[in-house]
């Protein structure tokens, strides 16, 4: 149906304004489908514009690679170099991709192609080393299993971390076969991951709809999620946990129309990815859990349908594994998973309710949030306001499309929806969990409940992608699309997709060493040091210093670094003050920490997180003073051991010694 203006639709059919205003309403939200376009026929890819965005791509990334060695040296021209590389990387890929008659292999072709290029512009900000701190933290771990042989070595930083080995057991097995180090190794398994996960998104997508047109542009939708450039792409247990998670969602719907017997073996290749799953990543499971278990509900109230008893059957066991499975792994290995995921679903509902019924909120709240380039920002709004848009136009659309009454159905296709007749449950279990978008970016709004909303992004843009998808094909292009209708879609599309990369990171663009910024405080003088540490007092040594000196002298250090003085006692404590107190005095003398680092760069600024030590700390304002660093060279018993001009290593165990 045409789109028109209300006083046009007026004049056409001569109604009241209000019938006017609901009929345009309902040609605008649908859910009549009769609009939509089909799939192009069966042809070959343009090999043509294959070479040609292959050479884009390249060119881009060129561009973006000129944009980090520019941050690196603070010239003024990063920003230029970065983004239009990023800008070219994105919109011919996008634009050509999300085109209405396109052949299946060259769709896919380009979805690899983007998501690639996109991984590479992740792995250039630090070409030798990991550099988020998630990496570090799993690093770690990886290194501690290919050098014992031994699985669940205790982490400090990261104590959940070796209950999930999944990610460390591949890659210490790549670099058993290869030999090659384990940044290497880490780097080739995540470029497979990103290429197997977009593939199966892809035929997962294709299996609901049919249509490989819906699915390539769901694709490019679930692109503009904030943790796909990054987050997905760390050397992290969720980088395989999302993959196996899709895999199980994707041989599940590929299997729903099979026999007997090749569904049941269907069954024992899902088994065997929800087993890999539990045993990778918590979060990943537990929504694996919640899809299978939705949709065996689902399937058990719908009313009609041929779906046979057997077939009934398989969807239940596979929610019972989903369930199941990562239940027993958490009781097998301790039921460690509330202590650490409670603290942070609490502050985040607190400080969200607190923000909607106009409650007191934590100091922290307050404080301001981390800003971005004005450009990045809009940028950002604008691809949230798409992306509402796409929900607005495809929700009844994609709902209709689970209906039996056909496509020119209308709204009887949601009666029957209502009246529990559809003819595939995960096309309407992923439309209902697409409100889950709304809810991701109202936790985001706040700074507690930042990390929730991030999270609930890389699940919840699943069924986003499709909802965007089947209101991009069946309103926005229409089934003979031609000029607005052909190029405005695929222009929103790629403004989405920048938006994802525009989310993804404080500031992507690798640049000088920022006071407590995480991956932007990593940098050679810290890495040095570290190394220092292993070569002349050897490994294993008890540290504890801020929060990414930790990180540096537990993976190129080798060292224990620790967060806790003693029980009930954190660093923070130790450090901050102008004198140490007799409780923290004592608690240092008592402990079993060796050595203490103290980073007078801290003093320099304010902490760009707004914490030096842990995230909980009272977020600062201002710089922690170099009277606080320093004041460990007044306390007999503690020796200055290391001093490069800006890092200090203190020896504390002569104070052991004398306590």
């Amino acid at each position: 149906m045409r789109l028109m203006m209300p006083a046009h639709f007026i004049a056409r059919t001569k109604i009241n304004p209000l019938q006017a205003a609901i009929r345009f309403a309902s040609a605008v939200i649908g859910p009549d489908l009769s609009s939509g376009s089909a799939d192009a026929p069966s042809q070959q890819a343009n090999s043509g514009w294959v070479a040609v965005l292959c050479l884009t791509v390249a060119t881009a990334l060129l561009l973006v690679v000129a944009g980090h060695a520019a941050g690196r040296r603070d010239y003024e021209v990063a920003p230029l170099f970065f983004w239009s590389g990023v800008v070219l990387l994105v919109v011919p890929t996008t634009l050509r991709a999300a085109q209405p008659m396109l052949a299946r292999g060259e769709r896919l072709f380009l979805l690899f192609l983007l998501a690639e290029a996109l991984f590479y512009c992740k792995v250039v900000y630090s070409p030798t080393g990991f550099i988020a701190f998630d990496e570090f933290l799993h690093g770690i771990a990886a290194d501690d299993l290919i050098t014992a042989r031994r699985l669940f070595l205790s982490n400090s930083l990261l104590p959940i971390g070796p209950t999930y080995p999944g990610l460390e057991i591949l890659a210490m097995a790549i670099v058993d076969l290869t030999g090659l180090p384990l940044f290497v190794a880490g780097t080739l398994l995540l470029a497979i991951l990103k290429g197997t996960f977009i593939g199966a998104l892809f035929l997962f997508f294709e299996s609901v709809t049919g249509s490989p047109r819906i699915s390539a542009i769901a694709c490019l939708a679930y692109m503009g999620c904030s943790t796909f450039v990054i987050f997905e792409s760390m050397f992290s247990y969720e980088s395989l946990g999302i993959v196996l998670c899709v895999l199980a969602f994707a041989v599940e719907a590929a299997s729903k129309d099979l026999a007997r017997r090749p569904r049941l073996k269907a069954l024992g290749l899902i088994a065997l990815l929800l087993a890999s799953l539990a045993v990778t990543h918590h979060l990943s499971a537990a929504f694996a859990a919640i899809y299978f278990g939705a949709l065996a509900a689902l399937e058990a109230l719908r009313r009609h349908g041929r779906l046979r008893t057997h077939a009934r059957t398989v969807v239940g066991l596979t929610a019972l594994l989903a369930i199941a499975l990562p239940l027993l792994w958490v009781r097998a290995h301790g039921n460690t998973l509330t202590g650490y995921l409670g603290p942070v679903v609490e502050t985040g509902f607190k400080t969200l309710i607190g923000k909607i019924v106009g409650a007191p909120t934590p100091r922290s709240e307050h404080l301001g949030a981390l800003t971005q380039p004005v450009g990045m920002r809009l940028t950002t709004l604008l691809a949230i306001l798409l992306l509402s848009l796409g929900l607005a136009t495809g929700f009844f659309r994609s709902l209709a499309m689970a209906s039996p009454s056909g496509a020119r159905a209308g709204w009887r296709a949601i009666q029957d929806i209502l009246s529990r007749n559809w003819r595939d449950s995960r096309i309407v279990l992923l439309t209902l969990l697409a409100f889950g978008f709304p809810v991701s970016v109202a936790f985001r709004l706040t700074n507690a409940g930042w990390e929730i909303g991030n999270r609930m992004g890389t699940f919840v843009f699943i069924a986003v992608g499709l909802v965007v998808a089947v209101g991009v094909v069946h309103f926005w292009q229409g089934r003979t699309p031609r000029g607005w209708r052909r190029i405005a879609p695929a222009v929103a599309l790629t403004v989405i997709v920048l938006g994802g990369v525009t989310t993804s990171s404080l500031n992507p663009i690798h640049g000088r060493y920022r006071v407590a910024a995480d991956q932007e405080s990593i940098e050679p003088m810290g890495i040095e040091t570290a190394r220092w540490t292993k070569e002349w007092l050897g490994a294993g040594n008890r540290f504890t210093a801020d929060r990414i000196n930790r990180l540096l002298l537990a993976s190129y250090g080798r060292q224990d670094a620790r967060i806790k003085i003693a029980e009930g006692i954190y660093s923070a404590r130790i450090f901050e003050g102008e004198e140490l107190g007799p409780d923290e005095l004592y608690a240092l003398a008592r402990s079993n920490i060796d050595f203490l680092l103290v980073d007078l760069r801290l003093s320099t600024a304010p902490p760009v997180l707004g914490f030096y030590f842990e995230p909980w700390q009272p977020q600062a304002g201002t710089p922690i003073s170099g009277a606080e660093l320093l004041k460990f060279d007044d306390i007999q018993g503690i020796t200055r051991i290391y001093d490069n001009g800006w890092i200090i290593i203190y020896d504390m165990r002569g104070l052991h010694g004398n306590s």
